[in-house]
Order: structure tokens, then sequence, then C-alpha cells
């Protein structure tokens, strides 16, 4: 593929040496190579295997579903957020190069999965085709070194990358992870990736495959978002939101494990025989325990061996602990018995794993209405953040997801406004960010919230004679000087003097406000209509005249 023609083949330096000589050709502009923690791409195995876990799966779809929301009009995961006002022309130009961007990259079906990786691994990789500027995506364990500016306040220059692999279908260039390297253990991960080896998919053994083959992509080409603000000491890659569940994590599966073990051993019934030996010696009487035993455990089986006479064949019988038995006894009562042993007791009691599930998802944020863990929360009706606890609970929900959008954000907005560039649309870039959609329309539901508190204060004062309802309108329900004015105006306009009369005192189409104009006076006449501005007296009630006498001559 042509774009290839961008990278160049990484040649390691020598493993002898600690330090580069000063001969290596990045010291002239004072290099170094970022590798992250020793234990990078372990972690990132750990997080898949984490992933495997059902509940916090389900944390990690519902994080990425409330924080990539598709926008109502749009029907994109992206919107505009405008420092200043724009004008109509740089508007329409905005929405037609945002949708040709995300059309482009797929973004409506591809936000979902970028963004519960990012929150996932921590980190998300894409090359930049240099010709279609398409975003090819980049497993973030293929990434093995980033190579930075010193000179230049530690500005990323070059990211090392192995195993690239094009595939236009599904804009990809990493290699498919195999059959054989899906089950096996970290351990032969890391091995398998700092040797170059590979695992044979059938046998699951090993095979060394020589050094993998490691591309020097220029900075320029690579889109890294980083789950990091910057404070932490993983620069320059990300820290993923699993980290402070791993403890719980692995609490939670030991306690499954037991809790498994316990019921295939403990959950069977299990059965005590008695055997009654009277009094024979204990050499004499364990072997009479043991011939009692190996008879009720047989079975009997009539069988011809030969000869034209049948014999009884003794054969184990699985099956015989479900059958009945039956044992002599004297004249006294005493003999052998059978009794039953109960199994497990607290088969049913789980509110220790229950406990852990629950501190693992309030980690995550995760509001129990959105996974009922607990009988009370299995139970709740459907809410939609407006009452109760959960208003809280989903309130804070939000403001996480919100926290995420704002720190993954800035990567989607600087490579959107470079696409611009790169379009040649010259749009001033200060003066909009581009924003994930709100994870949730709380604010709605807060200034609902105010409103209906304003407007029960208001009509409490709202029959105080000493209280002018201007300032009511002011003070208690929030509305501005211009508002008022816009309030009076309206409320003139349909309270106007001279309203059409009740539709059954009129024939024809008086029902509809139509009257002609030989009308009878008391309907309204000419006169009316000369005198209409002199005898009008209704005054908006929020002019202060609401007390006001009516004019003389009105009925």
């Amino acid at each position: 593929m042509s774009w290839k023609k961008h990278f160049t083949q990484y040649q390691g330096q020598a493993t002898s040496s600690a330090k580069p000589s000063s001969s290596s050709r990045f010291q002239s502009w004072l290099p170094e190579v970022y590798s992250g923690q020793p234990n990078r791409v372990e972690r990132y195995a750990q997080y898949d295997q984490m992933d495997m876990d059902s509940e916090i799966n389900a944390a990690l779809d519902i994080i990425s579903e409330f924080s990539t929301q598709l926008d109502e009009t749009t029907n994109l995961p992206f919107g505009f957020k405008f420092k200043e006002d724009p004008t109509e022309s740089e508007t329409k130009i905005l929405e037609q190069t945002l949708h040709q961007w995300c059309n482009l990259n797929d973004w409506d079906r591809r936000a979902f999965k970028t963004f519960r990786n990012i929150i996932k691994y921590g980190d998300q990789f894409f090359i930049r085709d240099p010709e279609t500027w398409e975003l090819l995506h980049v497993n973030p364990v293929d990434i093995s070194k980033v190579i930075v500016n010193e000179s230049k306040g530690k500005l990323p220059e070059q990211y090392i990358i192995r195993n690239i692999d094009l595939n236009m279908q599904t804009k990809t260039v990493s290699k498919p992870v195999q059959f054989g390297q899906t089950y096996s253990t970290v351990n032969t991960q890391m091995r398998t990736q700092s040797t170059g080896g590979t695992m044979n998919a059938n046998s699951g053994n090993y095979q060394s495959g020589g050094p993998t083959q490691e591309y020097t992509v220029d900075a320029n080409h690579i889109v890294h978002s980083a789950m990091t603000e910057g404070m932490d000491s993983d620069f320059p890659f990300g820290n993923s939101i699993l980290d402070p569940i791993f403890k719980t994590y692995k609490q939670k599966e030991l306690l499954e494990d037991s809790i498994i073990i316990y019921r295939v051993q403990r959950a069977p019934e299990r059965r005590v025989f008695y055997v009654d030996v009277g009094n024979m010696p204990a050499n004499k009487a364990m072997g009479f325990v043991e011939r009692v035993k190996n008879e009720i455990h047989q079975k009997r089986i009539p069988s011809r061996t030969g000869g034209g006479t049948t014999i009884m064949d003794a054969a184990y019988n699985p099956l015989s602990i479900m059958e009945d038995y039956f044992f002599a006894q004297t004249a006294e009562g005493r003999g052998s018995k059978v009794e039953v042993l109960p199994g497990g007791d607290n088969l049913g009691q789980i509110d220790d794993l229950r406990y852990f599930t629950n501190k693992m998802l309030r980690a995550l944020r995760v509001p129990s209405s959105y996974l009922p863990t607990g009988p009370d929360d299995g139970s709740s009706t459907y809410v939609d953040g407006k009452v109760g606890t959960a208003f809280i609970q989903e309130y804070r929900f939000n403001q996480y997801c919100s926290r995420l959008q704002n720190i993954i954000s800035p990567t989607f907005d600087k490579e959107f406004k470079l696409f611009m560039k790169n379009r040649g649309i010259n749009i001033d870039a200060s003066i909009f960010e581009l924003k994930f959609v709100e994870p949730q329309s709380f604010s709605q539901y807060k200034e609902i919230e105010i409103h209906n508190a304003r407007s029960a204060v208001f009509a409490n004062l709202e029959a105080t004679p000493y209280l002018s309802k201007r300032f009511l309108l002011s003070k208690y329900l929030g509305l501005t000087e211009e508002e008022i004015l816009e309030n009076e105006r309206m409320w003139e306009e349909e309270n106007q003097s001279g309203a059409a009369p009740e539709s059954d005192s009129m024939p024809g189409l008086g029902s509809v406000g139509v009257r002609s104009f030989d009308s009878p006076p008391d309907m309204g006449g000419e006169a009316d209509l000369e005198g209409g501005d002199e005898e009008a007296s209704d005054e908006s009630p929020i002019s202060g005249a609401e007390n006001a006498t009516a004019p003389e001559g009105e009925v």
C-alpha cells in the first residue's frame, strides 16, 4: 500500500550498551525513549481478563453507551460548543465538515468501541492515513516505544510499532490475535512479543519466529488518546479505570471459586451406615463391615457362562445408593441402620459475594438501578433520574461520564481541526470546541425542579397587596426586565378589548368570529369601532394597574 512509504523500519540499538553512544543518530536532538511501566503489556492482558467478568463487561458497556450517545438531530456522537457566536455560513460549513469526517471514520459505529477501549486500556492509538485521513486502529500492545524530544518539552517525535498489517475493511493496522495466543498465559504472551515468536493454533506450543519487525512512524501520523491529565508517572501513556478495582476483582474471583468448590463438595447428601457387629473382635468387625459394604454396592445379575447352568454375577452398581436397604434386627431392636446427612446449610447465602460485587461496581460509579445486585435493587421500578436517592447516584454517574468525556474529547477536537485545515476550510478554530454529546439531560431536570419551587413561592405571595407583581416576577420567578416587558406586551395582545362574542349568539359564520357590518348596536357597530380606543379598559395586570377602576360607560 502506498501509505507505507511514509514509514521507515526501526533499527534498534544494540542491547550490549546501557547508554546510547555519542554517534547515535538521535544524539543531536536529545532523544528519550519511553516504553511505559515495566508491566504495561501485562496490564493490558489483565484488563482483557477482567473484561471477561460479566459485571465489569456490563459496567464498561454502560459507561461507554452513556458517553457516546448520538445527537437526536444530527445522529452523530459529537457536537460543537461555541465560545463565540458563529455566522450562519460558518455553522453550516462546520456541520457539513463534521458529517464528512464522521462518515469517513464511521464514528456513528466505531465511537462506542473506541471510547470503551480508551477507558479500558487507558490508551487508544490510531495511524492517520496520509492520503485519505482515515484513522486506522492500532492495538496498544503493539506500541513498543515512544521517542520524545527533550529540547521541545518532551514532544513525541516517533512511535515504534510492531505487527503492522493493513486491513482497510476494518480500518485496522494490527495483526489479529491468533487462537493460541488468545488462551495462552500472560507470561507466554509477553515472551512471544519480546522474542518475536508465534503460538501454534493447533498444539498451543510456542514457536520461535525470529525478531519482530518494527516500524518507526512519525508522530504527525499518530493519534494518541490517553486517560491522563499529565499529573501521573505513566507519561506518555494513560491509566485505565480498571486499575482501582483490580484488588477487589481478584478477591471476588477467589470467592467465586471457593463458593463453587464448596457447593460441589458439600451440596450432595451423605449417608451414614451403622452396621451392627455384635461382640465381634476388631479384626473381624472391620471385615464384616467391608463385606456388608460390598454387598450393598453390588448388584446380582444372572448370566450363563457355559455348561448349561445359570450362575449369579456380582457387578458394581453405582445406582445402588438410590435403592432400598434391608438389615436384620434382633428382638431387642438392635441392628444396622442408615442415616442421611444433610448437605450444606448455607448454599444460598451469597451476601459476601454480593458485597464484593457492589464494591466493584461502586468503584466504577455505576448506579444500582442500572446493574441491580441486591434483592431491593432488582425489585425497584424504572427511574429516570428525577426522584429520590437514584437522582443523586445517577447525577454523580452523569458527572463521572462528563469528566471522562472532557479527558478524551481534546484529542478528537484537535484531529477534527486538522481535518478542516487539510480540506482548506478557513474558520477560526478558537471559536469552537468539538465535544461528545452530553450523557443525559440532567440540566433540564434541574431547571424543571427550580421552576416548580419558584412558581410555588410566587403563588403564595401573589395575593399580598403591598408587593408589586413586577417585583415578584423579578425576585421569585427570575425574569429579567426585558422578559417582563415582553410578557406584558404578549399579555396585552392576548387580552385586548373587543373580543368576538360567543358563537351561539351569532348566525352564519359567527361561530368562527366573523360578523357583518350591520350588526345590532349591542354587538358592536361603527360607534364601537370609532370609540374603541377611548373605551378600552383592560390593562395588563403586570403594569401595576390591576387595581384601577374601570372607566365610565363600561358594562
